[in-house]
């Protein structure tokens, strides 16, 4: 079961990006196939499948938030990444801003993927 959660948990997560990417291109292009409805629903079942699959796998693994420190950091790093991806798709900011929120939202999940594999804030193996 764990490594079920597990694989569907990063599945979300992949697809959580690459969702929010594509909608952030498609904000900066101006597209109307951002009001696509799937383009509307599907973020949000993917978006929470990844949070289910997380809340399943600290239930199965018995580490929580507030008493595994490494989950604190992984719950600031997921306010980080919703923070910048409202930036991101925000249409009354400048292309530049949502440029940057967009590269601050790739970088947010490569370093909670990172720091979910070695579990070091610096992310110094060993």
């Amino acid at each position: 079961m764990y490594q079920f959660l597990l694989s569907s948990h990063i599945l979300a997560a992949l697809l959580s990006l690459g969702l929010l990417v594509g909608r952030g291109l498609l904000a900066y292009q101006g597209s109307p196939l951002l009001e696509h409805r799937l383009l509307r629903v599907a973020p949000q079942v993917v978006d929470t499948v990844l949070l289910v699959t997380a809340v399943a796998l600290m239930v199965t693994i018995s580490q929580y938030p507030l008493v595994d420190g490494w989950l604190n950091i992984k719950v600031l790093g997921l306010v980080l990444y919703i923070a910048l991806g409202v930036v991101a798709l925000g249409r009354n900011r400048s292309p530049r801003t949502r440029t940057l929120a967009l590269i601050g939202v790739v970088l947010v999940i490569g370093y909670l993927y990172a720091y979910s594999v070695t579990r070091q804030p610096l992310l110094i193996l060993g």
